[in-house]
């Protein structure tokens, strides 16, 4: 199976090769190194490797936790193949092509493009500041994986921002600025594996994806959770 693995380590030479062997070494093929921090002689790394299914991950972290310096900061399962240059224009570029179906093809696509388990565009009331305890959030359109009914987290202010649900699910949450939609995407708990927190630059990354789409979509966003016109004849 395809997994993500998070690490903050020193960001110093040498570092870096005695993760990459000892993900080796415990069985791990790495196909992707992606560096998503780089600050105050730390630096933060997702590695995306194939791990054989009969192997105990187990063995992995303490593997990890034996290197000076070193933590792991999330090991979960990657939906779809590692993200290459240029996913999120041919995204773009799909929405615009199909505009008709332009917010489904964006929730059924980032979940891959952040490696996360699903995703809903999720339509808040524009009187929810107004209302005591917030507004009641609804599911506008939901990936192929989204649980039913999914568990949506408390998703005002509408800002771009990370949170983590009571039960150890981490949410990245973006407003299209418009219509009351949001974009939910969501990392669930899974034993043994213990998915990472979104950092930082993937919710940059959601956001600027959100706001490109919105600006493509225009005027559909305020048809989405709107129930279709029956005619009668």
């Amino acid at each position: 199976m395809l997994l993500r693995v998070r690490v903050t380590l020193p960001d110093r030479p040498g570092t870096l090769g005695q993760v990459a062997r000892t993900l080796g070494v415990s069985g791990a093929d790495i196909v992707q190194v992606v560096v998503l921090e780089r600050l105050g002689g730390r630096a933060v790394d997702d590695f995306t490797v194939v791990w054989p299914g009969a192997a105990r991950v187990e063995r992995l972290l303490a593997g990890l936790a034996a290197i000076p310096g070193v933590r792991v900061d999330g090991v979960w399962r990657a939906i779809g193949a590692p993200t290459t240059t240029g996913q999120d224009a041919e995204l773009l570029a799909q929405i615009a092509a199909n505009p008709t179906d332009g917010v489904a093809t964006l929730v059924d696509a980032v979940p891959g493009l952040l490696a996360a388990d699903w995703a809903v565009a999720a339509v808040v009331p524009l009187d929810w500041a107004s209302r005591d305890g917030g507004g009641t959030a609804t599911v506008g359109q939901a990936s192929w994986r989204a649980p039913q009914p999914p568990r949506l987290p408390e998703v005002t202010p509408l800002r771009a921002r990370s949170l983590t649900d009571a039960d150890g699910t981490h949410y990245a949450v973006a407003p299209f600025g418009r219509a009351g939609l949001v974009l939910v995407v969501a990392r669930e708990h899974t034993e043994p594996l213990t998915a990472a927190a979104f950092h930082s630059t993937e919710v940059d990354r959601l956001a600027q994806l959100v706001r490109a789409g919105a600006v493509i979509l225009g005027d559909r966003l305020d048809l989405v959770g709107v129930p279709p016109v029956t005619t009668i004849t």
